[in-house]
This record gives structure tokens, C-alpha cells and sequence, in this order.
């Protein structure tokens, strides 16, 4: 009787070894980015020449180089004394974080410690793009749809970029201002954030464009943002075909 008992527990234990004894998926770390190479890249007036979208990309990875540089020049801290940075911003609010959708993960750019600090766990790049007809967030925006009505599906990234970068304005960084200013500012800085980077990958065979027909409704839900925060902007970047 002894016998059985001991024959049928490890019978248990071998059924349940491959539930219990699987690894799991590591989550994401703290990425610490490379110094930026701050003398790369095409003149400013080569790159103006050269500068187009492109929606094409091969399937190499993203050098993490590449991806330090691209990040820095975005909005990085380029004057360590006041810590101010490589894109203006109104009243200096630095109001514009950039979220990097890359295959493992969700990462938010730290510019003061130059590093990628995770947010979610796995591949959402498919998250951010929004089907024809859906509805942008912001100040005198049409609403959502109403509460129980389905969201558009998203479209997906385009096919190949292997980052996606999402710009988000916090519009409670600035200290004065209606909510329709705040949106208007945090617009217009995204939109210089998003120069920078169009800038940057014109200097260094890069490919990216500007998107805005993004989830916006989905991504503040993904990303867990407060209200006064808005996905405004989007830019794939991968190496040009």
C-alpha cells in the first residue's frame, strides 16, 4: 500500500512539473542607454535636403546605439548645468515623454538618467494604431464612443518599423494657462520633439514618419495616464530599405 502511495504521488508531481515548474517570461529591466554620439550624422542642411517619410523598413533591430542617439536627440538633456533640453518646450515645462514600444515591452525614456524604465510587459506595438474613423483625444475633440460601444480595432504598426516611439504631452507641467492653451502648448512641443526626430534619422539613414491616427483613448488606457496627459503623436523608426 506504501508502495502505491509513493508510485502515485510521483505520478502527480511529473503531471504537474510542466504548470508548476515552466519558467516565465522574465520581466522588462532598466535599459541604461549609451552615451549619445553627438558627432554622427549628416550637416543640419544635408539632412533638411534628404528629410522625407518613410514607411519601409528592413527587419534588422534597432542598434542600441541608434536607439540612444535617436532618444537623446529627441529630447534629451543637453545642457547638464540647467538640465534643460535638446527640444523647447513653453515656460521650459519639459511637458513631452516619450514611451518606446519595442517587441519585449513598453519602456518610458528617462532623460535624466538617459535609460529606458519599463512600463508593460510584452509586444503592444500593435495597440497604437487606430481604424479609419476613430476619435482623437484633446480639448474640443469628439467624444468617445459612448460607454459600452465597441473601439475601433487598431490598425496595427506599419509593417517592419521595429520601435515605435509615442510622444505624450503632460499638460500639468505648465504653470499657467486654460486647459485649450495647455493642449495648444503641449501640441506644439510634441511637434518640435517630433522635428528633432525626423532630423535625426534624415543625418543617420533612419526611417521614420509622423503619425497622428493613433489610439489615443486605447494608449491612455494602456499606459495608465492621467487625465491631463495626451497621446498626440507617433513615429516608427526602423533602417530604410
Amino acid at each position: 500500500m506504501k508502495r502505491s502511495r509513493v508510485i502515485g504521488s510521483a505520478l502527480i508531481l511529473l503531471v504537474l512539473f510542466p504548470v508548476f515548474g515552466r519558467a516565465q517570461a522574465p520581466e522588462p529591466a532598466t535599459i541604461q542607454l549609451n552615451e549619445p554620439d553627438k558627432k554622427r550624422g549628416l550637416p543640419l542642411m544635408e539632412a533638411l535636403s534628404v528629410r522625407a517619410s518613410v514607411r519601409e523598413w528592413s527587419e534588422r533591430e534597432l542598434a542600441l546605439q541608434d536607439l540612444s542617439d535617436l532618444l537623446w536627440a529627441a529630447n534629451g538633456i543637453n545642457r547638464l548645468d540647467s538640465r534643460k533640453r535638446t527640444a523647447p518646450s513653453a515656460m521650459n515645462a519639459q511637458d513631452v515623454d516619450i514611451y518606446v514600444f519595442r517587441k519585449d515591452g513598453i519602456y518610458l525614456y528617462d532623460a535624466s538618467g538617459h535609460a529606458l524604465v519599463p512600463v508593460v510587459a510584452g509586444d503592444q506595438r500593435s495597440q497604437i494604431g487606430m481604424a479609419p474613423g476613430g476619435r482623437s483625444g484633446g480639448p474640443g475633440a469628439p467624444k468617445p464612443p459612448p460607454e459600452g460601444a465597441p473601439m475601433p480595432k487598431p490598425a496595427g504598426p506599419p509593417p517592419g518599423a521595429p520601435i515605435q516611439l509615442v510622444l505624450v504631452s503632460d499638460n500639468s507641467r505648465f504653470r499657467a494657462g486654460t486647459p485649450e492653451q495647455r493642449f495648444e502648448w503641449g501640441a506644439i512641443d510634441t511637434g518640435l520633439v517630433s522635428q528633432n526626430i525626423s532630423l535625426f534619422c534624415a543625418a543617420t539613414g533612419l526611417g521614420t514618419v509622423p503619425r497622428a491616427s493613433i489610439a489615443k483613448e486605447r494608449l491612455k488606457a494602456l499606459l495608465k495616464l492621467k487625465d491631463a496627459q495626451y497621446p498626440l503623436l507617433e513615429h516608427p523608426v526602423g533602417y530604410a530599405k
